[in-house]
C-alpha cells in the first residue's frame, strides 16, 4: 500500500533538525509542520514577510490578514517576526534557509525540477520557487509517483523548468530517493520503500534511471 499525503509528509519532517529554517511550499509540504519531533524547534519563513509561522487555525479563528505565501490563514507565535517580502526573499537569495520542502510535477534523474507551469494553463507566475531552489541549502520534494498514471520522474523534464541539478531528495507515496552529487552529473539513488510497495512496482512506476541503495 502506498504512503499517504499525511504518510509522505511525516516522512519529510524526518529530515528536519533542531534551529533549522524551513520554508515550506503548497500543497503536501504545508502537512510537515502537523510533525515536527517533539522537542524540537522549528522557525517557518513565507515568502510573504513572515518568520515563525504557528499551526493553522481552527475553524472560526482564522485571521483573513495573517497569511502564508500560499495564501492559506496561519496562527502566530510570541516569537513570530514580520518584515517586506524583499528582505523574506533576502533571506532565501543569501542562503539563510536550511531547508525548502517543495511540491512537483516533474523530477528528472539528474535533480532538475519542474513545479511552476503547465503550458498552455493559465499561471500567476513562478512566485518564490525559483529563489528557493537556488538560493536554500537543501531542497526534498514531495509528491505523488505518478500523475494519471503516468511517471513524474523521468529522465529528462518536458515541462518548464524551475532550476536545475536543484534536488536532494525526493520522497514519494511509493518511496524515497537521495540524489548523490558528489560526481559531474547528480545520480538519483533509490534509499527507501513505502510500507507495502516492492523494487518492482517503483521501477514500473519511474521512468528515471536510478541506482538501488536499500
Amino acid at each position: 500500500m502506498a504512503w499517504t499525503r499525511e504518510q509522505m509528509a511525516q516522512r519529510a519532517a524526518r529530515e528536519l533538525q533542531d534551529g533549522f529554517y524551513v520554508n515550506l511550499g503548497i500543497g503536501i509540504p504545508t502537512l510537515v509542520s502537523n510533525y515536527i519531533p517533539e522537542g524540537m524547534e522549528i522557525m517557518f519563513q513565507s515568502e510573504n514577510g513572515m518568520l515563525g509561522m504557528g499551526p493553522f487555525p481552527f475553524e472560526g479563528d482564522e485571521d483573513p490578514d495573517l497569511i502564508n505565501a500560499g495564501k492559506q490563514t496561519v496562527t502566530e507565535l510570541p516569537t513570530t517576526s514580520y518584515f517586506s517580502s524583499a528582505d523574506s526573499f533576502g533571506m532565501i537569495r543569501g542562503g539563510h534557509i536550511n531547508l525548502s520542502i517543495l511540491g512537483a510535477m516533474q523530477v528528472a534523474q539528474n535533480g532538475d525540477l519542474a513545479n511552476w507551469m503547465i503550458p498552455g494553463k493559465m499561471v500567476k507566475g513562478m512566485g518564490g520557487a525559483m529563489d528557493l531552489v537556488a538560493g536554500v541549502k537543501k531542497v526534498i520534494v514531495v509528491m505523488e509517483h505518478t500523475a494519471k498514471g503516468e511517471p513524474k520522474l523521468l529522465k529528462a523534464c518536458t515541462l518548464p523548468l524551475t532550476g536545475k541539478g536543484v534536488i536532494d531528495m525526493v520522497i514519494t507515496d511509493m518511496a524515497v530517493f537521495k540524489f548523490d552529487k558528489s560526481g559531474a552529473t547528480p545520480v538519483m539513488k533509490l534509499v527507501e520503500l513505502a510500507d507495502g510497495i516492492t523494487l518492482d512496482e517503483v521501477k514500473a512506476a519511474t521512468e528515471a534511471e536510478f541506482e538501488v541503495s536499500l
